[in-house]
C-alpha cells in the first residue's frame, strides 16, 4: 500500500508538470500574437497619418507631389511635403523598427499607401509584413 501511494503522487506530479508546461506555451503564443497585432495596428495608424497629411495638402497630393517609391530613409527637412514624409517615416520606424519602409502612389484622387516592416517580435530573417491602405482624396 505504501508503494502504491508514492506512485500515485509521482503520476499526479507528472500530470501537473505537463499541464503547467502547456499553460506556459499557451501564454508565450498569446504574447507573440498580441505583439503581431500591435505591429499591424501601428502600421495602419502610420498609413492613416500620411493620408491625413495629404488631405491637408490636397492640391499637391492630387498632383502627385506626395508620391514616393519604396523608401526606408527619411528625407532631409525641406518643404511641407519633405517634412511630412520625414515625420511619417520617422514615426513608422519609431513604432515598427528601423526596417520600416513606405510607398505612396496616387492617380488623380485615388491613393495607395503601403507600409512594410520586418516583424520585431520574430527572429531575423522572418518574412516582411505589409499593410496596404487605399483611399480617395
Amino acid at each position: 500500500m505504501v508503494g502504491t501511494t508514492v506512485i500515485e503522487v509521482l503520476v499526479s506530479l507528472l500530470v501537473l508538470g505537463i499541464g503547467t508546461l502547456g499553460v506556459a506555451a499557451l501564454q508565450a503564443t498569446a504574447l507573440r500574437n498580441s505583439r503581431s497585432a500591435l505591429e499591424r495596428s501601428q502600421a495602419v495608424i502610420a498609413g492613416y497619418a500620411i493620408i491625413d497629411a495629404m488631405r491637408a495638402n490636397r492640391s499637391v497630393a492630387r498632383a502627385g507631389g506626395y508620391d514616393i517609391d519604396r523608401t526606408c530613409v527619411p528625407p532631409a527637412p525641406g518643404d511641407l511635403v519633405a517634412n511630412d514624409h520625414r515625420a511619417w517615416l520617422q514615426g513608422m520606424q519609431a513604432s515598427l523598427g528601423d526596417g520600416a519602409c513606405g510607398t505612396i502612389a496616387c492617380a488623380a484622387t485615388q491613393c495607395t499607401v503601403t507600409v512594410t516592416w520586418g516583424a520585431v517580435s520574430e527572429p531575423s530573417g522572418s518574412p516582411v509584413r505589409t499593410v496596404i491602405t487605399q483611399t480617395r482624396l
